[in-house]
């Protein structure tokens, strides 16, 4: 009897255990009561009542990214081609996600495509293939809006390729090509134009140069021939200054040994006749210069009677003999 007992016990504990739920982190469970919703548990211990309540959905909480299959598209210039989408959602309400809509995956896409074919079917094909991000913002506000009544928000939609029929893309390869030649083309005479005006410029800033030492030089060499004749003038001032300072030295010296012996002549008291003798030599002295007229004075009326009074004079001088 007490077997039987514990065995029961551990049968209840067993089955107790096995309805004692954990909800893991970033999952909730939604939980029906005989086949009505009845509660959404959260991250945590949660007890499951037997035979009345069951889990109906266990919803993940995290950010989704579905990534959905090319879907043919026609443009506006009637360009069929192939886009496939890759959409990032998050559900937000595990109640709506599990009874809003069967299939959420599957309404997703079809509503992805179905938006894609309206808004490409709007533009041309150039347009479509460089507004990506015009595409992307309108089909994420397009599809936001349609999932919230089925409890998912829709964070961003990326158009993963966008592939044009051969024939377009060959064309597009094609003016790619030509694209890139006339590119190469303009940036190879870029460069050349850029390396003429650069040997350009080099040769006017070497010729400028070139004129500036000229210049300068010019300049120097002038400056130099200005101050050689300064101090030639300089020289020769100096020279004439020294030569007239000579002179007048020398007249002054003249003079000052003429005055010099007029004081003799005065302080030894000299008669006529030595006067007489001297006028005779200044006479003599101006008669040996290069004129060729000579104006005698009136008081040099004889030369026989200057020399006879200046014989007299000598003998006079002369001792007499004993």
């Amino acid at each position: 009897m007490p077997y039987i007992i514990l065995g029961i016990v551990i049968i209840v504990l067993i089955f107790l255990a096995a309805h004692i739920k954990i909800v893991p982190q970033a999952t909730v469970y939604v939980v029906e009561r005989l086949g009505t919703y009845r509660t959404t548990w959260n991250t945590g211990p949660h007890l499951l009542v037997p035979f009345v309540d069951r889990i109906a959905k266990k919803v993940s909480m995290k950010e989704i990214v579905v990534d959905f299959k090319p879907q043919p598209v026609i443009t506006k210039d009637n360009v069929t081609m192939q886009i496939d989408t890759v959409v990032f959602y998050q559900v937000t309400d595990a109640k709506l996600y599990t009874y809003g809509v069967d299939r959420p995956l599957s309404a997703i896409e079809n509503l992805t495509a179905t938006t894609l074919r309206n808004i490409i079917g709007e533009l041309e094909l150039d347009h479509t293939l460089t507004s990506r991000d015009l595409i992307n913002s309108k089909i994420t506000a397009v599809l936001d809006e349609a999932t919230d009544r089925w409890g998912i928000k829709i964070n961003r939609v990326e158009l993963k390729n966008i592939i044009p029929p051969s024939e377009i893309q060959d064309a597009m390869e094609k003016q790619m090509k030509a694209e890139r030649e006339r590119r190469e083309t303009m940036l190879r005479a870029e460069g050349e134009k850029k390396s003429s005006i650069l040997v350009a410029e080099g040769q006017k800033q070497a010729r400028i140069l070139e004129a500036q030492a000229q210049k300068e030089s010019q300049i120097l060499r002038a400056e130099a021939e200005k101050q050689a004749t300064i101090l030639h003038a300089e020289a020769v001032k100096e020279q004439k200054i020294r030569e007239a300072q000579g002179e007048a030295e020398a007249i002054e010296m003249v003079q000052k040994a003429l005055a010099d012996s007029i004081k003799l002549l005065n302080s030894a008291n000299p008669n006529d006749k030595v006067l007489a003798l001297k006028s005779l030599e200044a006479f003599a002295k101006a008669a040996d210069g290069k004129a060729t007229k000579i104006i005698i004075p009136s008081e040099i009326q004889s030369f026989a009677g200057l020399a006879t009074s200046a014989k007299e004079l000598f003998q006079a001088d002369v001792p007499k003999e004993n």
